[in-house]
């Protein structure tokens, strides 16, 4: 692991320690831009390549959710390499990997491969891991009453990527035309560029790493022993979860966030669909959904360390219920109630993501965040699998408006739970 020297640590005045944080948000934020790119870019053309090569339209929906596996198989082991190495090195394999990934499509494309292109968007999640992750890095020398900007910030800049990306898919097809691969191909030569530039930013640039800094400064200031610290443990991290209300509450909220807007936005251009609405008035929707997302984050990390982080995740529980109750009234050609509805599900999801996100850095000691962190990642991801597989069962055995009322569900579930759990000790929290 990346040394800090006691000596060097001692020296750095708060005016440092603040220097550090703004350069760290800023590279962490570039990498985050590339990386969505890459990652938004190529959904769409890894569901078009496994059904050409397939000739099934089932297939290309496994595309999407080898991807989803992909996240969460590693986001554990992500985390056990940003405790043994730093956010650095784990940010930085994660989408190395994901480069690599792009090739392996790319080769399942050239072959006719189906497993190859399963491989390979299973490796390309791992990007989304480390995209995920970079988040809770951007918070790791932020004080506490502006980690939820920080967070916000690093969030934020995933928009560029997520409405970029999409749009690129012609001008990447016909390049890859230019140089003898298939045109879907494209994407994923692309994507695999712009991944391998996340990492070469984040290995070259991200010094010093915000992780090791913060644990060396938490570390000095307890007095812990430095055995303690140089040989983290991923399964201390994931016990302290027990014992933290406020690490589990935030979990919980950025779980059941996850899953209500996952079930909803993957069944909407289906709604659509069934009513012969145009791809382009589609793609309007979902990219309205997006600009709900990611555009207003950093009002919502504002409005975190302003209002604090409990009275943010009532908001996003608001805000879903309103989303589900627009999109469940909503015929599949109503543009304006649907577009309403979908815009309310990403902010919905923005609030109990980052004030979520907020809430588990509070409750957890800095050496022992990154593997929380990882656990929480994984039930997100595993929550949004679930939840995009059930919405399909509930709209294929009743409707897309009983889907609707199903994602409430859950919803009004954190409300009553964030009642019971909410922390009393932490003034921010509430």
């Amino acid at each position: 692991m990346t040394a800090v020297e006691p000596e060097a640590v001692a020296c750095l005045s708060l005016d440092d320690v603040a220097s550090i944080q703004r350069r760290s948000v800023a590279i962490l934020s570039s990498g985050q831009v590339l990386g969505s790119l890459a990652v938004a870019g190529s959904v769409a053309a890894g569901a078009l390549i496994a059904a050409g090569v397939s000739g099934s339209e089932g297939a290309a929906g496994l595309a999407q959710t080898f991807g989803v596996l992909g996240a969460a198989i590693m986001a554990l082991p992500l985390a056990r390499l940003a405790l043994t190495r730093g956010r650095r090195a784990s940010l930085a394999t994660g989408y190395g990997v994901g480069a690599l990934g792009c090739l392996v499509v790319i080769s399942g494309a050239l072959w006719w491969s189906l497993p190859l292109v399963y491989l390979g968007c299973l490796l390309v999640g791992v990007a989304s891991a480390a995209g995920y992750q970079a988040r809770y890095a951007a918070t790791d020398l932020a004080p506490e009453n502006a980690r939820g900007r920080s967070l916000s910030i690093v969030v934020w800049a995933g928009t560029v990527g997520a409405v970029l990306g999409p749009n690129l898919l012609e001008v990447s097809g016909r390049l890859g035309m230019a140089l003898g691969l298939p045109q879907l191909a494209g994407p994923y030569l692309v994507g695999g560029l712009a991944l391998a530039g996340a990492a070469a930013v984040l290995l070259f640039f991200l010094r010093p790493d915000p992780y090791v800094l913060a644990r060396a400064r938490a570390a000095q200031a307890s007095a812990i022993a430095a055995a303690e610290v140089a040989r983290p443990r991923l399964r201390d991290g994931i016990a302290h979860l027990r014992t933290s209300r406020s690490a589990l509450l935030g979990m919980t909220t950025i779980a059941i966030g996850h899953v209500a807007m996952v079930s909803v936005m993957v069944m909407t251009p289906i709604h659509m669909a069934h009513v012969d609405v145009t791809l382009q008035l589609i793609g309007l929707i979902i990219s309205v959904h997006v600009a709900g997302m990611y555009a207003l984050s950093p009002v919502v990390g504002w409005a975190v360390d302003r209002f604090g982080r409990i009275p943010v995740i009532y908001t996003g529980v608001v805000i879903l219920l309103a989303s589900c109750a627009f999109a469940g009234v909503a015929a599949g050609d109503d543009i304006v109630t649907l577009g309403i509805g979908l815009f309310l599900l990403g902010l919905g999801w923005s609030c109990t993501l980052i004030a979520g996100s907020t809430l588990l850095v509070d409750g957890i000691a800095p050496q022992e965040r990154p593997s929380v962190q990882g656990l929480s990642d994984l039930v997100m991801n595993v929550a949004g699998a679930v939840g995009g597989a059930a919405a399909g069962l509930i709209v294929w055995l009743s409707s897309y408006s009983v889907l609707c009322i199903a994602a409430a569900i859950p919803v009004i579930g954190l409300a009553i739970f964030t009642t019971a759990c909410r922390p009393r000790s932490n003034k921010r929290s509430v």
